[in-house]
């Protein structure tokens, strides 16, 4: 009997917030303090539809709807009074449904997987004991690459940190600018809706699945070649 090639083991790469931890809107609070210690006014919509992107893509995006302009020295401003902003909020995060659950079935299996956020390093790695793991956990923060989403540096950093191809890998995000990057480091993409987008939204930029959250695509983790019963 000829004997075919297997395929390759599968690999996850994970956006952070929304999508593993419940922090988008402490992230969404803490853009627009940051924003009005400067003067600066911004719907929380707005804010929320720009999370996911890098702080700099970020800040940029916001200040041209508005018509504002800043300075680099003052966006470097903005960036930090979100992060201290952020770090007061830091204690009412948890972990979304089923994520630790999720990465720890994951690593049983010995299914490679890392962690990919556009947060720096500062308040990213403040999620590892949230999700019960470990200093030395696979992690791409900004501080790592020149660009953040939804340019693919991190999810090609990230491939690079577990040493697979990116075409074999596949990035869970919750939002358009994840997939974006997906779709750019020529990975598949699979959508979360716990961090507020929908449906059709996360869909329409790749997304070849879309979950509830953690909790539901461990679930359904055969739909996405790891068989629970090997």
């Amino acid at each position: 009997m000829t004997e075919f090639p297997h395929a390759p083991t599968p690999a996850f790469l994970f956006d952070l917030d929304g999508t593993l931890i419940d922090s988008v809107y402490q992230h969404v609070i803490a853009w627009r303090q940051a924003l009005s210690g400067m003067g600066i006014d911004l719907s929380v919509w707005r804010i929320h539809r720009r999370i996911g992107m890098s702080g700099g893509l970020f800040v940029s995006a916001l200040l041209r709807e508005t018509g504002l302009k800043l300075t680099r020295e003052q966006i470097e401003r903005l960036q930090v009074a979100h992060m201290e902003a952020y770090e007061q909020q830091a204690g009412s995060v948890r972990p979304l449904p089923g994520a630790p659950e999720l990465l720890a079935e994951l690593t049983s299996r010995g299914v490679p997987w890392a962690i990919a956020t556009s947060g720096y390093a500062r308040t990213a790695r403040l999620a590892l004991d949230l999700l019960g793991l470990p200093e030395d956990t696979p992690m791409v923060t900004r501080d790592l690459v020149r660009r953040a989403k939804p340019d693919p540096d991190l999810f090609l950093a990230g491939a690079a940190l577990v040493e697979v191809d990116p075409a074999h890998a596949m990035v869970v995000g919750d939002s358009v600018w994840d997939l974006l990057a997906a779709r750019r480091a020529g990975a598949l993409g699979i959508g979360l809706l716990s961090g507020g987008y929908g449906r059709d939204e996360l869909e329409r930029t790749g997304a070849f699945r879309v979950y509830a959250d953690p909790a539901d695509m461990l679930e359904r983790l055969d739909e996405l070649g790891v068989r629970l019963d090997d």
